[in-house]
């Protein structure tokens, strides 16, 4: 009984959808912290200490070395007491193997050698990161095709099954190439889980404010799991190791498994009665197009953030591994307020006023951040830039509904595999630009350009304060 009654509730279908955005995008911004660090540690410091090893291999007698690194070079793996030391480390015994004295990390004041490393570095993790988004942006209209044969149950549950599968890839990859593959097996399952959650959500709320305000709670769970992910990451990280958030994860992915089996029906077909506009013929909507804009624009701007500001932080604030990540909540904390106080706000203010003003947010918001010199002088620019963020992102997703109701056939699954395109479109080509052009001309620069962009962009929302209803749907 208690199945029967959770199968035809909205609200529990509203869990459902934001529990699989919270997985999503804590998998999403975990990395954010954990990659940059763990690529310097194992290729840079790793690669050095072998070189050193090497170098320091000869005769340990003949060297007159001060304490601390004759014990690295006097011990071999038999028990040996140690001799000539303090009073505290008279007699002790050891059997561990032989230390290299540079294979020590730098101290957590210190900022990072390896300038030209950290330079290359700003490519290869922006490419990194932007896999997931590359084949998100290729996969998505092809969900939202299948999602209008056969409902949205099925994918959904598909999406949670290889999120699944990547998490656990996550947690036990050593190397670039696995990292690689995990991100983009990520950018199918996140494929899957978004364009059937919000499809599902706009066919199960059919009345426009109604519509409005259970987007902004969805959104609300992508916010929270990128409010959680970036500083979760970095900690677990600094003090449990690299698998840890990602078995966290993996265990939480397998309750949303849990609860989808048991509110959705993913054995069940259920094609859409009525046929859904085709993707091109949406494309061809210049009100789509401007509401897709927005969503690409102002996300960029955080996209470009990801990958260039944790090792811009190592550069010149000689930022120690918990910071990096918690740079990024000041971002997170106002996007979730953004988005659940505007899911409602937005509604009554005008949604084209909502994302005008915030797309202008975003940009002044970036315009501010290499003015940081410290982790304190981000708070302001990195809470503006996530709370303009909310307002555009609380604003458009609920206008794509509308357009479709207003101008074509109310089926979501193709319009909202758009709106995830633009999303997706805004997390790729910022992390694979962002960390050449950080390396061509600077990080002050690429964000001065992208601060630009969405000030200028800013305008065309205008266009969406009351847009025309085609001639067959009055």
């Amino acid at each position: 009984r208690w199945l029967a009654a959770g199968r035809t509730s909205q609200r529990l279908v509203l869990v459902v959808v934001f529990v699989a955005l919270l997985l999503d995008n804590m998998l999403l911004t975990v990395v954010v912290p954990i990659v940059p660090t763990f690529l310097y540690t194992t290729e840079y410091e790793g690669a050095n200490s072998s070189v050193a090893s090497a170098q320091t291999e000869p005769p340990p007698p003949a060297l007159q070395a001060p304490p601390f690194s004759s014990m690295f070079s006097y011990f071999d793996n038999t028990t040996v007491t140690v001799l000539g030391f303090t009073s505290a480390e008279k007699g002790r015994e050891t059997g561990r193997p032989p230390q290299p004295p540079t294979s020590s990390p730098p101290p957590p004041s210190g900022c990072p050698e390896g300038e030209e490393f950290l330079a290359k570095e700003n490519v290869r993790v922006g490419l990194l990161f932007a896999s997931k988004a590359l084949v998100q942006l290729v996969v998505n209209p092809s969900v939202g095709l299948l999602t209008n044969r056969i409902g949205y149950h099925i994918p959904m549950f598909i999406g949670f099954v290889i999120m699944f599968l990547s998490t656990v890839m996550f947690a036990f990859s050593g190397t670039y190439t696995f990292l690689f593959i995990a991100r983009a097996l990520q950018g199918v399952g996140s494929s899957f889980s978004s364009v059937a959650g919000l499809g599902m959500l706009a066919s199960v709320y059919t009345d426009d404010f109604e519509r409005g305000n259970a987007m902004g709670i969805a959104l609300g769970g992508l916010a929270l799991g990128v409010l959680i992910g970036a500083p979760f990451g970095s900690v677990m990280y600094e003090f449990v190791g690299k698998s840890s958030p990602f078995l966290v994860l993996a265990f939480l992915a397998l309750l949303d498994g849990a609860l989808q089996l048991c509110i959705l029906q993913p054995s069940k077909i259920s094609p859409e009665s009525t046929k859904g506009t085709p993707v091109f013929t949406l494309l061809r909507d210049p009100y789509i197009l401007v509401a897709a804009g927005a969503l690409c624009f102002s996300n960029m701007g955080v996209a470009m953030l990801e990958p260039t500001l944790p090792i811009w932080m190592m550069q010149t604030m000689c930022s120690p591994k918990w910071q990096l990540g918690m740079a990024f909540l000041p971002a997170s904390i106002s996007y979730l307020i953004g988005t659940n106080l505007f899911g409602i706000l937005a509604n009554k203010m005008g949604r084209w006023l909502c994302s005008l003003i915030g797309m202008a947010v975003v940009g002044i918001s970036l315009l501010c951040v290499p003015l940081a010199k410290n982790i304190y002088g981000l708070i302001g620019p990195n809470s503006g830039l996530g709370f303009a963020i909310g307002m555009v992102d609380s604003s458009m997703m609920p206008i794509m509904g509308y357009l479709v109701d207003l101008r074509h056939t109310s089926v979501y699954g193709n319009v909202y595999a758009i709106a995830d395109v633009a999303f997706c479109m805004g997390f790729a080509i910022g992390p694979s630009t962002g960390g050449a052009i950080v390396r061509a001309i600077g990080f002050p620069w690429l964000m001065i350009i992208i601060g630009v962009i969405n000030i200028a962009y800013a305008p065309l929302c205008w266009f969406l304060r009351n847009p025309p209803t085609k001639e067959e749907k009055i």
